[in-house]
């Protein structure tokens, strides 16, 4: 496709979202719950060919030599399908948000003035890897009352297509435009430079990916953008801390899996209960072949672990998204230094402190600038699945609009109501 077409078919994509995000909008909650449910059962029902298209995409990002944490991204196991079939029926059973009226109070004026909760309209969201994004997108979208324009990675446009054929099929069956959803369907770069710059088109970009997606995204769109950049997520071991509890949540949220966002990539560790904790948690790490990027002080503690990776941690590590097998440790003298250490190098994203102590517990939420803060539980929950969403169109670590796992209240705009009964302004 020459550099004309793609914009002929880009202006195409948007003029088609433009058109059915009114009749998204419009349609009664029982409609897109129908169509919702629909989606769902057509992701049961069609396990086994969405799984033989995801194995083209997975054989061709094996042969193109992606990495290991890459090619577990694209995989869409029976688990991942039966996960968002139950995000769509989830989503569903949820209350309807749209047209909702909230905080009417009457003026002395007379007038009575509220907010109503309504559709952005349309965004075009921008994604690597995880082909499910394509229907966590889809069902948000239509729960919302969004049209949408969704482009994935080229590694898994096999499998893409295969999910938004039974987006539309559930559109069409519910009597909802099948434009209501689009897929992307070249893998040409040039369609998301398009996408992101039609504001008459499209009302937000929602990039979803590695760091060098979103600060494209970020730097050439003419559409607001909902972003997160980096998931450096920290781990707080309190003192006094339950060093059994500390121990099970700071391995969980490392490596129950090591590609997502809100995997831990940093463990801070009061110097009161150090002594105790690491050696218990660097033997379960060493046994999961976790390299340890160490302080000095931490290093002196670890020594003796059996089979233990240390390396000694440079100023990066501290601020470094790993997304593998690697953690950065410090020892550090407390809850005042820890949220210091979490402000200024962290993402934003998501940190957890592990503590018995109330206030500290207090202090941390309210101190830590992120957008999930949590106590004595594992980072891995951030996520709007685990956060009763639905689903989630992704994590935002923006402090405008929405923060943190977004979902359908995320995916819709506030406007001012007035009711009246015929006042004139004196």
């Amino acid at each position: 496709m020459n550099a004309v077409n793609i914009a002929e078919y880009s202006q195409t994509l948007g003029l088609q979202a433009r058109t059915a995000s009114g009749a998204m909008a419009k349609a009664e909650a029982a409609q897109r719950n129908r169509c919702l449910r629909t989606l769902a059962g057509l992701l049961r029902q069609d396990t086994a060919a969405l799984q033989s298209a995801n194995n083209v995409d997975l054989e061709r990002a094996t042969a193109a030599g992606l990495s290991a944490p890459m090619v577990d991204r694209l995989r869409l196991t029976p688990k991942v399908l039966e996960t968002v079939a139950q995000g769509c029926e989830q989503l569903a059973a949820m209350p309807d948000v749209i047209g909702q009226i909230s905080g009417m109070v009457q003026q002395p004026s007379g007038i009575r003035v509220g907010q109503m909760r309504v559709p952005i309209g349309v965004f075009a969201m921008v994604f690597e890897s995880r082909p499910n994004v394509t229907i966590e997108a889809a069902s948000l979208a239509i729960k919302s009352g969004n049209a949408c324009i969704l482009r994935g990675g080229s590694e898994a446009i096999e499998s893409n297509k295969a999910l938004a054929r039974l987006v539309q099929q559930a559109l069409q069956s519910s009597g909802l435009p099948s434009d209501g959803v689009q897929l992307v369907q070249i893998t040409d770069r040039a369609v998301v430079g398009e996408l992101i710059a039609m504001p008459q088109f499209v009302d937000m970009a929602i990039p979803r990916g590695g760091k060098g997606l979103i600060e494209r995204i970020s730097r050439d769109a003419k559409v607001p953008v909902l972003k997160h950049l980096d998931g450096n997520c920290h781990v707080y071991v309190d003192d006094p801390c339950d060093i059994a509890m500390a121990t099970a949540v700071a391995d969980n949220a490392k490596t129950q899996k090591y590609s997502p966002c809100n995997a831990s990539e940093s463990l801070l560790v009061a110097r009161g209960v150090a002594a105790d904790f690491l050696p218990q948690i660097g033997a379960i790490y060493a046994a999961k072949h976790v390299e340890m990027r160490v302080c000095p002080a931490s290093r002196a503690l670890l020594a003796g672990v059996n089979g233990a990776h240390l390396v000694d941690a440079t100023e990066q590590d501290w601020s470094t998204e790993y997304l593998a097998p690697v953690i950065s440790i410090k020892v550090v003298d407390g809850l005042d230094a820890a949220i210091a250490h979490i402000n200024h190098y962290g993402s934003h994203h998501t940190d957890a402190i592990l503590t018995r102590d109330h206030m500290h517990a207090q202090r941390f939420l309210r101190e830590v600038d992120s957008a999930s803060v949590m106590v004595n539980a594992s980072t891995r929950f951030a996520d709007g699945f685990e956060y009763g969403l639905g689903a989630e169109i992704g994590i935002s670590t923006d402090k405008f609009h929405a923060r943190g796992p977004v979902g359908i209240e995320g995916l819709t705009s506030l406007k001012y109501v007035v009711l009246g009964n015929g006042e004139v302004r004196g």
